[in-house]
């Protein structure tokens, strides 16, 4: 992979083409495999406690192994760890793909090849995230986002909706789509190009040594303790999402609940990413310019009234809705982290505060997934999710009240470099 900038706006847009289709095919391999894995595990064993315990496996080696990752996606070309992960997510999928045709009836296969997919994932993840920003000049930065985000949340729609209705035809075809779409993420973002401050970073990158990057590895950790801003967004998410984890539940609110099968929950699924892609469309439209702090505390206050509403119903239409509506507003949360992080670090220490993000959000959606299912199993999932939802409007206000830096945020920064 060269690592020369095109010196036009063409080429810079194909490299943003290549971007996307890169982070779809991921999205949607990671969501069909999520969406399947809950099926399958809960029709195994029949208990909310495991659809937890598949949150858990996939957060575990993203957080371990936060100090290397950020570091790696700092160090080396971005591009060539993603690839390289991306590879051994897609060996996953073909992997679950086999256990799956022996018609399993034990899981703990099943959470070894998981906990694999999230060692993968923990290297994707901080490489995916920090690249953008070295795709395009800084001033387009703004622009990548929120179309980079509807791509995303495109994803999201597609990944449950592959998801629910391949199981339903054969538990082995989602985990064969899985392995197919990692293996094109890999392939995409290998035609990534960097404009020219990154490629001139990366050479100065390339001759660190590696005591300088192990000595490096707890930066990332040291400059989000000194930014309220940064801490207070990352931290808003993790304990938003963690204690709003209601999708985690889905196939046991589907099963036991609404009384739908394989294809409703699909789609109760692909509602997240229908109601985060109507938003992100209205955003690339109308994005979030102003009271950027404000808005963002109250789209999880948002969010929070939506899960209540998700736990209260028994009814498959406002369930839907409710999903669509909470994803909403998630969207809008997404989309003003993803414009604020990278602009406020500098570049040189992206990598690692994208890990260190990630496992935030990792424990936000993975750790939040483990602390429903434990939840579900002690309350019963609709008790758990309404929970949830009100606990996640009490970190809103707390926040609101604990990090005023983060609530006055009013515009976005210029791009730190």
């Amino acid at each position: 992979m060269s690592t020369r900038e095109a010196p036009s706006r063409h080429r810079v847009d194909a490299s943003v083409i290549a971007l996307w289709v890169s982070g779809f095919c991921s999205i949607t391999a990671s969501l069909t495999a999520v969406t399947a894995l809950g099926k399958q595990v809960y029709d195994i064993t029949g208990r909310t406690l495991d659809l937890g315990l598949i949150g858990l496996a996939e957060f575990a080696p993203a957080f371990f192994l936060v100090l290397v990752s950020g570091a790696v996606a700092d160090r080396y070309d971005r591009r060539r760890v993603a690839t390289l992960a991306g590879l051994g997510a897609a060996a996953c999928g073909f992997g679950l793909a086999w256990y799956a045709s022996t018609d399993p009836t034990a899981v703990a296969p099943i959470f070894l090849l998981v906990i694999a997919f999230g060692t993968s994932r923990a290297f994707v993840n901080p490489a995916a995230r920090a690249l953008p920003a070295d795709v395009v000049p800084p001033d387009r930065y703004p622009w990548l986002v929120a179309r980079s985000s509807f791509v995303m949340q495109s994803g999201f729609v597609a990944g449950p909706v592959i998801g629910g209705s391949l199981y339903a035809v054969d538990p082995v075809a989602p985990y064969v789509a899985m392995g197919a779409l990692s293996l094109g993420s890999a392939i995409a973002i290998s035609f990534v190009r960097l404009h020219d401050s990154a490629v001139r970073r990366e050479r100065s990158n390339e001759r660190m040594t590696a005591r300088q990057t192990i000595g490096d590895a707890l930066s990332g950790l040291q400059f989000i303790r000194t930014q309220p801003v940064l801490l207070g967004a990352i931290s808003l998410d993790l304990f938003a999402v963690l204690f709003g984890g209601a999708v985690a539940l889905l196939p046991a609110i589907a099963e036991d609940r609404l009384h739908v099968g394989s294809v409703g929950y699909g789609w109760l699924r692909a509602a997240v990413g229908i109601g985060s892609a109507v938003v992100t469309l209205v955003l690339i439209r109308r994005p979030v310019t102003r009271r950027v702090g404000r808005v963002l505390l109250a789209s999880i206050a948002v969010f929070g009234a939506f899960t209540v509403l998700l736990g209260v119903t028994t009814n498959y239409v406002v369930a839907f809705v409710a999903i669509a509506a909470l994803s909403g507003a998630d969207a809008v949360s997404v989309f003003i982290r993803a414009t604020l992080l990278p602009l406020v670090t500098p570049a040189q220490l992206r990598g690692r505060v994208m890990a260190v993000e990630m496992v935030f959000i990792g424990a936000s959606n993975e750790l939040g997934a483990f602390e429903s299912g434990v939840a579900g199993e002690l309350f019963g999932a609709p008790a758990a999710v309404v929970l949830g939802g009100v606990a996640t409007i009490l970190v809103g206000v707390l926040w609101w009240l604990v990090f005023p830096a983060l609530r006055d945020v009013d515009r976005f920064p210029r791009v730190a470099e």
